[in-house]
């Protein structure tokens, strides 16, 4: 039996320990804050995050770090600015399995990925990258869903892939760690524009070019870092992309939908919560300024959220750019 920790008991966390328990592991989630295990222990459920579902009871909580000593493998499911600090706690366990890392982002200051980040802290650790359009209140209710299991081990990504895979979530491997990092990533940023289109009322010509010619910057810029074109024509690269900008689950969306309609981006942020592409496009600006990258949507998310640009202002310059050939 396979042994899998979960750290962070958010909805992709809780959705994956689901995951993980449907398919016969010993699954633990973790949380650092008490409080939330102790809600977690009581209600078995977070109505917030995903309403109507229930963890089993033999799926254990704990703020106890400690019991990713023997996994298989552990995943970290915390918000990308946690991504280091759980990594540097998780040094002083020495067999802790594959780590997996499902966050999407970039990190502030050094622009790395986040397994780059991991590496930084467990240099002897395997590490994967699972990833792909996936929103954690379908999978935790077993709606068909396909990710992509990465990893410069081709060994540790079919490790992932055959422990996690079942009849409802089918993973295909890939060894393009930068293209699915980027890819999943970037995308939140585009998915800010789609929702901005649609606080603005625009239609879904609008929408449609947005995603178009936003692939088209992620890919440029995935190229420049080292990524495989292919990657992005795949789940984690158009795949996510689509699922981000078009559904109502998408919180990077409904974001974008507030900032469209005026609501200034801080203000936008604290009702929302966790917004990844907020942070990723401060980074996404800076990597597209160091490749000299023309990001022009990037760019304009960029000055909309950062330096408060109007968002018609924005839309505007972003038409109205010189006349080029498609590519």
């Amino acid at each position: 039996m396979a042994k899998v920790t979960v750290l962070g008991s958010g909805g992709w966390g809780m959705a994956l320990a689901l995951v993980a328990h449907k398919n016969g592991c010993k699954v633990t989630l973790w949380s650092p804050f008490e409080e939330e295990v102790k809600l977690l222990k009581e209600k078995r459920t977070n109505e917030r995050l995903l309403s109507g579902v229930v963890l089993p009871d033999d799926i254990d909580i704990t703020n106890d770090l400690s019991v990713v000593e023997g996994d298989t493998i552990t995943i970290i499911a915390t918000p990308s600015t946690a991504i280091r600090s759980v990594a540097q706690k998780l040094k002083q366990y020495k067999d802790i399995g594959i780590v997996v890392n499902v966050s999407k982002g970039l990190e502030k200051g050094t622009l790395k990925r986040l397994s780059q980040v991991i590496a930084d802290e467990l240099p002897l650790s395997h590490i994967v990258v699972l990833s792909g359009p996936s929103h954690a209140e379908e999978v935790a209710r077993n709606i068909p869903t396909s990710l992509v299991s990465a990893s410069y081990s081709g060994a540790a990504a079919q490790i992932v892939q055959n422990v996690m895979s079942n009849e409802n979530l089918r993973i295909y491997t890939n060894d393009d760690v930068i293209g699915v990092e980027l890819g999943g990533a970037l995308k939140n940023v585009i998915a800010i524009a789609a929702g901005g289109c649609d606080g603005l009322g625009l239609g879904d010509n609008t929408k449609a070019a947005l995603i178009t010619r936003g692939l088209a910057e992620m890919t440029r810029l995935g190229l420049c870092m080292g990524a495989k074109e292919y990657t992005f024509s795949g789940l984690t690269g158009i795949g996510d992309l689509v699922v981000t900008c078009t559904s109502k689950h998408s919180r990077n969306n409904r974001f974008g939908f507030l900032v469209g309609s005026g609501v200034p981006a801080k203000e936008a942020l604290e009702t929302v919560g966790t917004v990844e592409g907020y942070y990723a496009v401060f980074m996404a600006y800076a990597l597209a300024e160091k490749y000299s990258i023309e990001m022009p949507i990037i760019n304009e998310i960029y000055k909309i959220i950062y330096e408060e640009k109007n968002v018609k202002e924005a839309l505007y310059d972003l038409m109205n750019r010189p006349n080029k050939q498609e590519h």
